[in-house]
């Protein structure tokens, strides 16, 4: 029998754990000298294709390394892969996100010495990646002019814990009557500070401006 109350705070807990690998992530990286980008946003913003064209354009400059985050299959880490650039695949199964421990994991399977640069393309979710620091340099969501003019407002809270948002298909833009300026101002109500990069994967306008904001 217990004679005193106890209570247990789970979520103190989980994320105290994935604060914990996160720092030692940092340090793992600041070790290496390696820079590091997390990368989250929902299915279909074209995550994998911008990382892609940075790939492109950066893979003579940097070694670069890309940790691919999904459910299942290894499907976006083969497209980066075929752009000449070493991938590691983190099948999360049931989990909507990455965290700080499942980095930790892969990042003990793989030589950091080789590399200069790592890309992490988070589990496709708009909402639960947010809420875990991977321990890294920069935290980007990217978010598409196909998904509506109204997934800022919806979520503030993910633009809050990002050092960065990328307005992905801006070609699209035109032909969906796409107002990409008001969707810019929605940001600004959540935080007036926070570097805006609009970009096209796809014809590569604005990843030079992308690159130049990620100071890489």
């Amino acid at each position: 029998m217990v004679d005193k109350k106890v209570v247990i705070d789970i979520k103190r807990d989980l994320f105290g754990a994935n604060e914990e690998a996160a720092s030692e992530n940092a340090e793992i990286f600041k070790k290496h000298g390696i820079k590091s980008v997390d990368i989250m946003g929902s299915v279909g913003t074209g995550k994998t294709h911008l990382i892609e064209a940075l790939c492109e354009r950066l893979k003579g400059k940097y070694r670069i390394l890309m940790l691919a985050g999904d459910l299942a299959t290894t499907i976006d880490a083969d497209r980066v892969a075929a752009h000449g650039v070493d991938t590691l695949q983190i099948n999360t199964q049931t989990a909507c996100h990455l965290d700080a421990r499942m980095i930790r994991y892969a990042l003990n399977n793989v030589d950091l010495s080789k590399y200069d640069l790592v890309f992490i393309e988070n589990v496709g979710n708009l909402i639960c990646p947010a809420g875990y620091s991977l321990g890294v340099d920069k935290k980007i969501v990217v978010v598409s002019v196909t998904e509506g003019p109204y997934m800022i407002r919806k979520h503030p809270l993910t633009i809050k814990r990002a050092d960065m948002v990328v307005i992905n298909k801006i070609d699209l833009a035109e032909a969906l009557e796409f107002d990409v300026g008001h969707l810019i101002a929605d940001v600004r109500e959540v935080d007036a500070n926070i570097p805006v990069v609009a970009v096209s994967s796809k014809t590569g306008e604005g990843l030079d401006g992308l690159i130049n904001v990620l100071d890489l």
